[in-house]
């Protein structure tokens, strides 16, 4: 007991050393727009972002204790899992969509692949009520939290207030995602004029910007709207986008544009995981559109590039690859919290 204590002692040192420091927390990068969301609804300090980092990683957040936010959404790949097109949550069960990439979340105004769920303040509620990811009560989550040796005193040190609250959970998973920014890939630094494009990455980036750019808008690489980009229905899903929330003939087969940063990484791709590879991509969006009502208008004119034009494309979305982002240890499993210790 008296080594836990000591422990944990050592640990919220270690928190409030970088309370007053900008390490971890938000900083708009200079060719971003103004983020979307609202922080002066829940202010960003760093023991906040350390408890929502140690809460994204933890399993406790599932009913069986098995399934963690990492466990779909790994650092190394974007936020997001690349060994299965579709997430696979508690007890093995299997999700209906691809879990999305995590990053530059600020900027969005609705998360989930349909718009689902309209703040990032409550988006962790969806994956944890969720039958076949976490399935579990936030209530319940808190309490078991609440049961543990060190979490009564990291939402002290978080909140001013050792009694664990699903509202507060939720606010410190948000602050720790509100963190993820992806800003300094080889395109950021071209564009902060620090490097050139070779050749081939330069006459990729005229193609993205007469091919792409309308719909994956720089410098985030999303428009953040949802759209039919021309995938079939696959009839075992049957899963039909943004309808599914607006129950609008008009949404049918709108799915939410991802952004195309980190898109080296963050594979299959579209939202069922359905094409492993970036030429798969490419290929669907010269010959395998499939035209419906709702299709995309940018996409009603068929878009034409050659087998060199789009390796010279390809050469460009590997320069949004942001490396400092993928391994970045403010990210990483935070082995120092010492998770799920139990009371003695």
């Amino acid at each position: 007991m008296k080594l836990r204590i000591l422990i944990l002692y050592v640990l919220l040192l270690f928190m409030l050393a970088f309370q007053s420091s900008n390490d971890y927390l938000f900083q708009v990068p200079s060719n971003f727009p103004k983020p979307s969301y609202d922080f002066s609804k829940n202010a960003l300090t760093s023991p906040k972002i350390q408890l929502g980092r140690a809460l994204f990683y933890d399993p406790i957040l599932s009913r069986n204790n098995m399934i963690s936010c990492a466990s779909c959404h790994s650092q190394f790949s974007a936020f997001t899992h690349i060994d299965h097109a579709l997430s696979h949550g508690i007890e093995d069960k299997i999700g209906f969509r691809n879990a999305p990439a995590l990053m530059n979340l600020a900027w969005q105004k609705l998360f989930m692949r349909d718009g689902a769920v309209n703040h990032l303040d409550v988006q962790a509620l969806a994956p944890i009520s969720n039958p076949v990811e976490m399935d579990e009560n936030i209530v319940q989550v808190a309490s078991k939290m609440q049961h543990t040796f060190i979490y009564p005193q990291l939402f002290y040190a978080a909140f001013g207030d050792s009694n664990i609250t699903g509202e507060n959970t939720l606010k410190a998973i948000s602050q720790f995602m509100l963190t993820l920014i992806s800003a300094n890939s080889k395109y950021d630094s071209v564009m902060r004029k620090e490097v050139l494009y070779t050749a081939q990455e330069n006459n990729g980036y005229l193609l993205f910007k007469k091919n792409c750019s309308s719909c994956h808008k720089e410098p985030l690489f999303t428009n953040d709207s949802f759209m039919n980009n021309g995938l079939s229905v696959d009839t075992t899903l049957n899963d039909y986008g943004r309808y599914r929330v607006t129950n609008n003939a008009k949404d049918s087969l709108k799915f939410k544009v991802p952004t195309l940063r980190n898109i080296e990484f963050s594979y299959p791709y579209m939202h069922d995981g359905r094409m492993k590879r970036m030429a798969d991509v490419l290929n669907h969006y010269t010959s395998g559109i499939q035209k419906s009502k709702t299709l995309a208008d940018e996409l009603k004119t068929p878009i034409v590039l050659s087998p060199n034009e789009k390796v010279d494309l390809t050469a460009f979305l590997l320069s949004l690859t942001d490396k400092t982002f993928l391994f970045n240890s403010k990210f990483f499993y935070p082995k120092e919290l010492f998770l799920n210790s139990s009371k003695d």
